[in-house]
């Protein structure tokens, strides 16, 4: 089997609403009518939307199974508000042991009744999850102050965003991988003894803004492993360093197709752009051999 690395960037999440009052009112649901949505729920004349455009270098250590990366924001600010601080969504926090999710965690005898179930748990227990040194800088090098809470992190900032201004900054972290098998979880590694190989698949690799909108202000309640995101649109420029015995699958559009894929691999990589069928960039027989 070949390595395979999957990261998921980024997206839009849905939400389910749960309603006990079936004949509730819908104004009860929704925010109050103001300039910047109407009492449908549309864009007002004022509506506006964050920005934040990410640079990213990640680089996956195969012995060790880590991430190690970093990573410049520009957030532009659209809203009528200066924002004297920004937050910053640190999804892989929820695998640290004091967590609000495994703090809060319950469970029943017949949660606890299969040995996968039992030896998650434990496992859990010994899991060194987190993200590791994190550091926060400006564009010139120079150390921001930055509080986390859980799963968040808050960035104060030297002087306020005003609306239409944009603040760029650094953020460098790394983190051990879970063993998806043993400790489940949205992302992680799969371990095959017979071949001593990896099979990565990795969502919320990065720290990520949150969502800042007129409703609610900032978007920052804790993760608890069960809740979906929104994220505000923004552009992605990602880099990705494996190992050359590794296939990369992640979203969105691949610039340097002559560096990481054969001519015959470009080829095919070429007439998947405009084919209506599925078309193996690599094949089954081509990784078999690798």
């Amino acid at each position: 089997m070949k390595n395979f690395f999957v990261l998921a960037i980024g997206g839009i999440s849905t939400v389910a609403f749960s309603q006990a009052d079936k004949f509730a009112q819908l104004y009860d649901e929704f925010a109050t009518p103001n300039n910047y949505r109407n009492a449908a729920g549309a864009p007002g004349h004022e509506y506006y939307q964050q920005q934040a455009n990410y640079v990213i270098q990640v680089t996956l250590d195969d012995d060790k199974q880590q991430i190690k990366g970093e990573e410049t924001i520009t957030y532009i600010n659209n809203s009528p508000d200066p924002l004297a601080y920004l937050w910053l969504q640190l999804d892989q926090n929820i695998q640290k042991q004091d967590s609000d999710n495994n703090l809060t965690e319950t469970g029943t005898i017949e949660s606890l009744s299969s040995p996968w179930a039992i030896t998650g748990r434990l496992k859990s227990m010994e899991f060194d999850g987190g993200y590791k040194d994190l550091e926060v800088l400006d564009v010139a090098g120079l150390k921001l102050p930055f509080t986390v809470v859980g799963t968040m992190m808050r960035i104060d900032l030297p002087k306020p965003i005003l609306k239409g201004g944009s603040f760029s900054f650094k953020v460098k972290w790394w983190f051990n991988i879970n063993n998806r098998m043993e400790l489940g979880g949205r992302s992680g590694y799969e371990y095959f003894p017979e071949e001593d190989n990896y099979l990565y698949t990795m969502a919320q690799f990065f720290p990520r803004m949150c969502v800042y909108n007129d409703v609610e202000g900032w978007q920052n309640k804790q993760f608890l492993g069960s809740g979906e995101f929104t994220l505000p649109f923004g552009n992605y420029d990602v880099q990705i360093t494996v190992p050359d015995d590794h296939i990369v699958a992640a979203t969105g559009e691949l610039f340097n197709s002559t560096k990481v894929l054969s001519k015959e691999q470009q080829e095919r990589w070429k007439k998947a752009l405009t084919s209506d069928e599925p078309v193996f960039i690599v094949t089954p027989e081509e990784a078999i051999a690798k």
